[in-house]
């Protein structure tokens, strides 16, 4: 469990260091975009990851190693919209306030991956990374369908817990595709 641990935080500094750069580079626009917007961005990515895996081929420079990093991203933005509220008009965040709640869904994203390795006893290690991307299509899916019903659930989790869970299928996916 210490290895994923390590591998875990490794590619949380990468995503964050994506993240912060291009908040030097595009500020907070992304505070205008709704859940549901988020959930469509991190669609578009999966669909995307999901048809090179099936296609073989790409015609787009950016590989499938940057699309689950932007599915981490974009999750974290997801959960940062969640805590804070959208912003009806584009306005600026301190970089060290919004970096500081990246960090802290990182962390609960992390404490939810290993109470679920430690239950399940690392079984994505043996699952393909199609599997994986496919896991987070299933779980946009259904987070579209929570939207449409509003929010409301009778026995299900909400958008944030399926938010944590593609966040991490991403990280697994990112791990598996480093070696």
């Amino acid at each position: 469990m210490q290895q994923t641990v390590s591998e875990f935080d490794s590619i949380i500094v990468n995503c964050r260091d994506i993240f912060a750069k291009k908040m030097k580079d595009y500020g907070s626009a992304w505070r205008i975009l709704r859940i549901s917007s988020l959930t469509d961005q991190i669609f578009i990515k999966a669909q995307r990851i999901r048809s090179i895996e099936q296609k073989g081929v790409q015609k787009i420079e950016e590989d499938s190693f940057n699309e689950f990093i932007g599915i981490v991203n974009y999750s974290i933005i997801g959960l940062i919209q969640m805590d804070i509220g959208v912003s009806e008009q584009s306005e600026e965040l301190d970089e060290k306030i919004v970096l500081s709640h990246f960090d802290k869904h990182a962390n609960i994203a992390k404490e939810l991956m290993q109470a679920k390795n430690h239950d399940y006893g690392e079984a994505w290690r043996d699952m393909r990374v199609s599997s994986l991307t496919d896991l987070i299509l299933q779980k946009l899916l259904r987070v579209k369908q929570i939207e449409d019903n509003k929010g409301s659930t009778l026995i299900s989790e909400g958008v944030d817990a399926n938010y944590l869970d593609m966040l991490n299928y991403a990280v697994f996916a990112l791990i598996k595709l480093k070696k």
